[in-house]
């Protein structure tokens, strides 16, 4: 049987080609020629030329010094700035949020990277007369809590002696990593497996699980749950972290993560 097909919402050529070379220009390790762009949108160059002329009229596109080819301009910085990303971070994540800690009784935060710490946006609590009480806008230290390691996961062990110097890591518990080695090390599973744990590594007692949020390739933010360790015994890891990476997911393709289809 034929299906019908859902009818194809038209969209502006010149303007989707432009946002194209913004694209490309950004993913770009060095300035952009003209005729790259050409060749790379299958257009002639005075098409390319018009649009990246526009978008560099705009601030949107600029010309290193002496040069003609083309690097991302100072209105894309402007609105990045301007642009409150995590209070929208927390108006996409808010139902996931509510649902996650609703599913498994527990308290789920949603986080951020704030420096060398992880910063609670929003929380949901559980209805325990004991529950684990992370306070919104509280910061916690990202190399020790499974929201921390979830915003880390893509760190290698170059980019975190970088970030944390080489040194011993200051140690909360007897569970805490205290070595750049582990931690990188702890970041490669995190990638395998799309969580992050706390095993009792920055507060006694206390087990955490937290899956990274991602906008396209890049982690900005983290959700999990935590739960008094006699609440959250080591075999519902599974299960907890399942239902974690599930909000995550649904959270990134919210945000945008999915590319869009011809």
């Amino acid at each position: 049987m034929a299906t019908k097909k859902s009818p194809q919402v038209p969209f502006i050529q010149s303007l989707d080609r432009g946002l194209a070379i913004l694209q490309l220009v950004a993913r770009s390790k060095h300035p952009v020629a003209l005729g790259e762009l050409a060749e790379l949108l299958d257009i002639d160059r005075s098409s390319a030329f018009r649009l990246a002329h526009t978008l560099r009229r705009r601030g949107f596109l600029s010309c290193p010094p002496g040069r003609k080819d083309y690097v991302l301009g100072s209105s894309m910085w402007t609105l990045s700035r301007q642009y409150d990303w995590s209070n929208m971070l927390i108006k996409v994540a808010d139902p996931e949020l509510k649902s996650l800690a609703t599913q498994i009784n527990e308290t789920a935060h949603l986080a951020i990277r704030e420096g060398k710490s992880a910063l609670f946006v929003d929380s949901a609590h559980a209805t325990h007369v004991i529950a684990v009480a992370g306070q919104t806008g509280e910061l916690v230290p990202l190399y020790c809590t499974a929201h921390g390691k979830a915003l880390l996961a893509d760190a290698d062990e170059r980019e975190l002696r970088s970030q944390f110097g080489s040194g011993p890591l200051q140690m909360f518990t007897r569970n805490t990593i205290t070595t750049i080695k582990g931690l990188a090390k702890e970041c490669s599973a995190i990638n395998e497996h799309g969580y992050a744990t706390d095993e009792s590594e920055y507060t006694p007692d206390v087990r955490c699980v937290a899956a990274p949020i991602r906008l396209g390739n890049d982690i900005v933010g983290s959700i999990g749950i935590s739960a008094p360790a006699s609440r959250f015994p080591k075999n519902l890891i599974v299960d907890y972290s399942e239902k974690v990476r599930s909000a995550a997911a649904r959270i990134s393709d919210a945000l945008g993560q999915a590319a869009p289809k011809d």
